[in-house]
């Protein structure tokens, strides 16, 4: 099943997606934690790491009505050569809420 999630301005088609309450270092409260992983064809690679190199997002999931300023936790890609034509990477991705 796929989940919408928003980062920024960039819709992503998320599968096995969570989404869990956890104790943030940086603050009195606990924090929302999402986690999720999305394909990236060598077309999008661009645009993706450029988002993502900037750590600092407004994260929007309308179907659970959760949004939240987010950075990320944990990154992972099986893949290094998008560069190259006509490949695909499983990305694996979790932003965790960022207080004020």
């Amino acid at each position: 099943m796929e989940t919408n999630v928003w980062i920024d301005d960039k819709q992503i088609k998320a599968t096995d997606f969570k989404s869990e309450h956890v104790r943030n270092s940086d603050a009195e409260h606990d924090a929302t934690k999402i986690s999720f992983s999305f394909k990236v064809s060598s077309e999008e690679y661009h645009d993706v790491a450029v988002l993502l190199y900037k750590n600092d997002f407004r994260v929007r999931v309308p179907d659970l009505d959760l949004e939240f300023p987010a950075t990320i936790s944990n990154y992972a890609t099986d893949r290094t050569d998008l560069y190259k034509e006509g490949q695909v990477a499983d990305y694996y991705l979790e932003l965790i809420e960022k207080r004020n």
